[in-house]
């Protein structure tokens, strides 16, 4: 399959995911510019983590209006597959093609510390290649992560299955293992039609069991096999 992995004035992220999905997952991934206005033949578009355009007004507020985020929506619309890591998921949220927002950590200062998650639902384009209820390691760094929906929204995503991720302890349960206070322990959702995922952990920093893990190939192996799934039924 084909990624394009979009780079924003302010990312950090983008050469990490490219090659994390050249080098390590030996995937086809290009690099697509922020004033683009076509996306090309790709199969998934990744929102890398980073500081777009300096995270003035609000994560993500301005590299919502970026020329590139129309062919997103549209790509999404037409049920291209998207995932947004860390500020992509800011971004998505602040385009409005995720549910909800991300705001200051609880704590009020930026973490960087490899968090465990939980799979919530791994009937999902993005966690396939997971079970529900596994354990991931996947390394998390940022300053506004603390998720927040209305109450009744959070109740409806719950019932649709569309948070993903939530944090926990490494035995599963959420109970304190949260580290920035996102509601419900909320670590990555979906849209409602599950082609748009959001996670504030980095999986493309996960890959590598030399410099910590591989838990993020997971995500990335759930994409490929979800992608040649679909090709396959055409």
């Amino acid at each position: 399959m084909k990624w394009g992995v979009v780079s924003f004035p302010g990312s950090l992220d983008d050469r990490d995911a490219l090659g994390a999905l050249r080098d390590v997952m030996e995937q086809d991934a290009v690099a697509l510019w922020h004033k683009d206005a076509r996306l090309g033949a790709v199969d998934c578009v990744v929102l890398p983590g980073g500081f777009s355009y300096g995270d003035y007004l609000r994560c993500g507020a301005i590299a919502r209006f970026a020329p590139i985020m129309k062919s997103v929506a549209r790509f999404a619309a037409d049920g291209g597959l998207v995932m947004g890591i860390c500020n992509g998921f800011q971004i998505l949220c602040e385009a409005h093609l995720l549910p909800g927002a991300l705001t200051r950590n609880r704590s009020l200062s930026f973490i960087c510390e490899t968090a465990t998650l939980r799979v919530e639902n791994a009937g999902t384009p993005f966690t396939r290649a997971a079970r529900k209820g596994q354990i991931l390691r996947i390394p998390i760094k940022h300053g506004e992560g603390l998720y927040v929906a209305p109450e009744d929204e959070l109740d409806a995503m719950e019932r649709r299955g569309q948070v993903i991720l939530r944090y926990a302890s490494a035995d599963g349960d959420s109970g304190d293992a949260n580290p920035n206070g996102s509601m419900r322990s909320i670590a990555g959702v979906a849209n409602e039609t599950f082609n748009v995922f959001g996670l504030m952990p980095h999986p493309e920093h996960a890959v590598e069991k030399l410099l910590g893990g591989e838990d993020g190939r997971v995500i990335f192996q759930s994409i490929i096999l979800s992608s040649q799934s679909a090709q396959g039924s055409k």
